[in-house]
């Protein structure tokens, strides 16, 4: 695979940004978004905002993009959402199909058929590289992404928020959201309470070199795992031989977080697994716990958070990553209405009333998978219980939309099955459903051809097609293709244009 070219050289540092930007507003600094961190889901927000011109600056504290990879897949509706936005191609090209369906606290399944999705798969797929690609995305919309922007201050009062960096440059900007992590500055700044539990066992992690051969590291991690589900050696995804990422239970809970020694590690594999392999080269090391903590507020005025800033649980089933990146799918399209002032009354606090219990669940989830990831006979019980409950298909199709976010619905109210959930990619007769989404605007995707968008042509595409899906006349979707209306009367169409996408620009004749 040839390598992409990075997209960082293109952007300045933080001590160039103000001057920058002053050159052009002349005078007081007012971007419209501040995003602080730029991870995968600020930069999936960054360019959800750009594709509605609102004008937007990510501060990433890192000087220079990490080559260490936390999250190492997408899920299904990550998928989806990159196929929405025309990246589909450029993701497939960088990773690797997976279907393992029900991957559940250790529990391995083949994925169910009859899943509601076009893309009934996963992309194993380097963190660096998402983000490589994400970055690419949001600078070719117009982003401007600055690195070495440590924020070490937020205020905001009724005319916007005030964003102070480490090298004492004031930014001042219309929103902010937090996209910065779970020790977030933002979160904290604000003094929004993040309620939860601590940890109480971590995880070793290392990235490095072992001269063992591939068969004896096999057999050895296949021998371990019959007691200790929270061991493994995993090769490296980009194919460099000999290096893997060994994951090893930590003896007990560091008070100081700190990421272990290569030596720590080395003793520890040799406690569990009764050898080193042979590691050496060490790339990476790093802890992780199983706190699972949640903001109770995702926004707070002119400021919200998203990501791992609202929101913490142990990695199990690979999650994280991806709960960040469909955060910002649901916000960007709000948050740019409310910057453009024709936003719904109401719309941008849907953000919290639909994410926050979605990554309540997510929470959940991974507090069960924890504990079916023991090595006591209660968990051992537990797991074989579900191992054959997971052999009837509707259990394992329940688990995988759990894990894969395809199951989400937001709660609208009473209606049609689809209200409230994200509509699969459908066949059309010129092309299909997600062709039709790449720029980020509502869909009207009407099977009857009597209906109109009259108003809110500027907001909305209209789609009439008379193919055999969706099961229904019409839908309405929404920018993150939810659907918030199903019918065929156009007196119930124009309070739902109203309720998602504000006042029209004029009226029916």
């Amino acid at each position: 695979m040839t390598a992409a070219p990075n997209p960082w050289a293109v952007v300045g540092v933080c001590h160039n940004h103000a001057a920058g930007i002053q050159s052009r507003r002349m005078g007081v600094v007012m971007i419209d978004v501040i995003v602080v961190g730029g991870g995968p889901t600020g930069l999936m927000l960054a360019a959800e905002l750009r594709l509605h011109d609102v004008y937007t600056v990510v501060l990433e504290q890192s000087a220079e993009p990490s080559d260490h990879s936390r999250g190492r897949g997408l899920h299904t509706r990550s998928v989806e959402i990159m196929d929405q936005r025309g990246l589909l191609d450029r993701f497939l090209a960088a990773g690797d199909k997976f279907s393992i369906g029900a991957f559940f606290g250790g529990i391995h399944k083949e994925w169910p058929e009859r899943l509601d999705t076009a893309h009934p798969y996963g992309l194993t797929i380097p963190q660096p590289v998402t983000e490589r690609l994400l970055a690419e995305h949001a600078l070719a919309l117009g982003a401007e992404i600055r690195r070495g922007c440590a924020v070490v201050d937020v205020r905001q009062d009724d005319g916007g928020v005030t964003v102070e960096t480490t090298d004492g440059t004031f930014l001042h900007a219309r929103y902010a959201v937090g996209c910065d992590g779970g020790r977030s500055t933002v979160r904290k700044r604000l003094g929004i309470a993040f309620p939860g539990e601590p940890s109480t066992i971590e995880t070793l992690l290392g990235d490095m070199e072992a001269t063992d051969d591939p068969a004896t590291i096999a057999a050895v991690v296949t021998e371990v795992r019959k007691t200790q589900l929270r061991f493994g050696a995993i090769p490296d995804t980009e194919g460099h031989k000999g290096v893997y990422r060994f994951v090893v239970p930590a003896e007990g809970v560091a008070e100081d977080r700190s990421a272990p020694t290569f030596e720590q590690f080395k003793q520890r594999l040799r406690d569990v697994a009764g050898t080193d392999f042979g590691v050496h080269s060490p790339r990476h090391l790093s802890r992780i716990g199983d706190a699972t903590r949640q903001a109770e507020h995702y926004r707070v005025g002119r400021v919200l958070l998203a990501g791992d800033a609202a929101h913490v649980h142990p990695p199990t089933g690979g999650q994280g990553l991806n709960l960040g990146i469909q955060d910002a799918f649901n916000l960007g399209w709000k948050l740019a209405a409310e910057v453009h002032g024709r936003a719904p009354r109401g719309l941008l606090d849907t953000y919290h009333s639909e994410r926050h219990p979605v990554g309540a669940s997510v929470l959940d989830n991974t507090r069960a998978q924890m504990t079916l990831l023991g090595t006591d006979p209660g968990a051992a019980a537990l797991r074989n219980l579900l191992s054959r409950l997971l052999d009837c298909e509707e259990a394992n199709r329940y688990l995988t939309g759990i894990t894969t976010a395809i199951d989400v619905r937001y709660d609208l109210g009473e209606g049609h099955e689809l209200l409230g959930r994200r509509l699969r990619d459908v066949e059309l007769e010129r092309g299909r459903l997600y062709e039709r989404m790449h720029r980020g605007r509502g869909l009207l995707l009407d099977r009857t051809g009597r209906l109109s968008v009259t108003g809110w042509a500027d907001r909305v595409d209209h789609v009439v097609d008379p193919g055999r899906e969706p099961d229904a006349p019409a839908v309405l979707l929404r920018p993150d293709g939810h659907v918030v209306w199903v019918g065929d009367d156009q007196r119930e169409l124009l309070p739902r244009l109203s309720k998602w996408f504000g006042t029209p620009t004029s009226r029916e004749p």
